[in-house]
């Protein structure tokens, strides 16, 4: 019986230790059937990053900028090293604007892309994603996250 127990807290002691380390879940939003594990851009600072110095970006992830007000967010891909769809949403999650197949600056200024309607979200995906999903205006993007 006491061996019973010792096996049963080590066991316990191991999964807990396990769930320690494991990477914290990233959010995940899905058009349709189409759906993204997104890291957040939720902060000045992280809108200010975004997906700069990345080397790559698989097709099912990407990134949420999350703005606290509808306005027409410029984008542009200074040191961003992977091409990108640009998808601008409304307060309702709706699509207003796509930018498909956007290319990394390779010389400044660096063009400024922007939406054609205000929007409080704008997800980047890999390129070509956008396409291949059928994702297009009007299309409303599912999500579990707090604004």
């Amino acid at each position: 019986m006491k061996r019973v127990r010792i096996l049963l807290i080590v066991a316990v002691l191991f999964c807990f230790c396990r769930s320690l380390s494991a990477e914290p879940l990233m959010p995940r939003v899905c058009f349709k059937d189409a759906c993204f594990n997104v890291e957040l851009a939720a902060t000045e600072e992280t809108r200010r990053q975004g997906l700069m110095d990345r080397k790559q970006l698989a097709p099912d992830q990407g990134m949420l900028f999350i703005f606290d007000a509808l306005g027409e967010y410029g984008f542009w891909m200074k040191n961003t090293l992977v091409a990108l769809d640009m998808i601008w949403l409304d307060e309702n999650k709706k699509v207003v604007h796509i930018e498909a197949n956007v290319p990394p600056c390779v010389s400044d200024p660096c063009p400024i892309y922007s939406p054609l309607r205000p929007a409080a979200y704008v997800l980047e995906l890999s390129a070509g994603v956008a396409t291949q999903e059928g994702i297009g205006l009007g299309d409303v993007l599912q999500m579990d996250i707090a604004r």
